[in-house]
């Protein structure tokens, strides 16, 4: 069988993965070589080496041949690799909670690499039911609400229907550390995501990797929702100073007003992002992030 055929790529498990054709159906695939650039939700060409053995074609077996061009491809990165996250995503979920503590640079490295890929951003602060939690995590992300971002306040144990008005239309990357309450998140808004889970995971024979890997759920005709396991780092390296410096939104009228054109933002005289910190116009701690960031993109 030499058939080729289109398809997007659904759940990756090392060099397996899975991809969902046109007319419904799902097939496994594998990459040529040992090196495999694909991730979930890319666009892929697929040549079809087998027939499927099962009702939905799970057990259809295919090559990648290609990787169709990306609108944008989520990532983080140290000094010693790159770690691939989703491909063609138009929305960033940072999910944070009341309870226990988000880390506020986790966050703003998410919304850099948001800002670099030209995505939406949400931010979704979870528990809110534990009401003295919830105002003290409120409290932290005033500065984000101040400079424009969306922050929406929900309990996923209670009720979810708010946030599906933000997920019409796009293919949102839900991410955030471990405990902040995704996976209850996952489950609420889509209650077959675990089934789906174990269906592709024993088409993948990879039950024990379920949790390490990013996974698609098509919402509906025109949105889906890419689930990614927790994260307590997400590296930069990939970017250069001025990404990142770019990426802090509300440095932006403040940029190439230094003294020093090539202005660190630390100590230098004349530092216009300083000198807007002092009067009030910036936040300190974000700029404490900005310089903790560059310091150390990874």
């Amino acid at each position: 069988m030499n058939s080729v055929v289109q398809g997007q790529v659904i759940a990756a498990f090392g060099r397996q993965y899975l991809a969902h054709l046109p007319d419904g159906s799902d097939i496994i695939c594998l990459t040529r070589g040992k090196k495999s650039e694909v991730v979930c939700g890319d666009m892929v060409e697929i040549k079809l080496t087998g027939d499927a053995s099962t009702e939905n074609g799970t057990g259809a077996q295919g090559v990648i041949e290609r990787i169709a061009p990306r609108r944008s491809l989520l990532h983080r990165s140290d000094a010693f690799r790159e770690k691939l996250i989703a491909a063609n995503v138009t929305q960033i979920i940072v999910v944070v909670a009341a309870e226990p503590s988000f880390s506020d640079e986790l966050l703003a490295r998410c919304l850099v690499a948001a800002y670099d890929q030209k995505l939406d951003v949400l931010i979704v602060l979870n528990k809110c039911d534990l009401s003295e939690a919830a105002a003290a995590a409120r409290k932290r992300l005033i500065p984000y609400t101040v400079i424009g971002y969306r922050v929406l306040e929900l309990s996923a144990k209670q009720d979810v229907s708010q946030l599906r008005p933000f997920l019409a239309g796009h293919t949102s990357v839900l991410v955030g550390q471990s405990g902040m309450g995704k996976s209850t998140l996952i489950n609420a808004l889509l209650p077959d995501a675990q089934a789906a889970t174990r269906e592709i995971s024993s088409a993948l024979d990879s039950g024990k990797h379920t949790t390490t890997h990013a996974r698609l759920y098509r919402l509906d005709e025109t949105s889906s929702l890419i689930d990614c396991p927790g994260v307590q780092a997400f590296g930069l390296h990939h970017l250069s100073f001025g990404g990142i410096e770019q990426g802090f939104i509300e440095f932006a009228q403040y940029l190439g007003q230094c003294r020093f054109h090539d202005c660190h933002h630390v100590h230098e005289p004349g530092c216009a992002l300083r000198e807007a910190v002092a009067a009030g116009k910036i936040d300190a701690r974000r700029l404490d992030l900005f310089q903790q960031i560059a310091a150390n993109k990874a």
